[in-house]
């Protein structure tokens, strides 16, 4: 079938935008994903993260294998609905079947630290660059 050129125009007009979207990160910011958290040991305090910033136990951040650093995530213990937002600044866990390390301040506000790993909840809440 043949479109007229304003027809194509529009289909083409919005398969650039969805693109454009795309490669803003615009469909990232509804990224979200279930598993394990997890939070570090306090012998990586002071050391460097992926991202070459030191592993701070008392700042809010995180670890993800995936999300780029300086992201922004929700971290929901889906048990009890506590959350507290992070920023990516690492790479991990690399534990199987988890998906988030937090720092220890972050596992205290979602009560993580007696359990040692919970069932969470990640949602970003702004992409990284924003």
């Amino acid at each position: 079938m043949y479109l007229s050129f304003s027809r194509r125009w529009a289909v083409g007009s919005a398969t650039v935008l969805l693109t454009l979207l795309a490669a803003c990160g615009g469909s990232k910011s509804a990224f979200t994903q279930n598993g394990q958290g997890s939070y570090y040991a306090d012998k990586f305090a002071g050391r460097p993260t992926a991202s070459g910033v030191p592993y701070r136990p008392g700042k809010l951040t995180a670890a993800h294998n995936t999300l780029p650093f300086g992201t922004k995530i929700r971290v929901t213990n889906t048990r009890t609905g506590r959350s507290v937002k992070v920023v990516v600044n690492d790479r991990g866990p690399h534990t199987k079947g988890r998906i988030v390390d937090v720092s220890k301040r972050a596992a205290r506000k979602l009560g993580l630290i007696d359990a040692g790993v919970i069932p969470v909840q990640l949602k970003v809440v702004r992409a990284a660059g924003r």
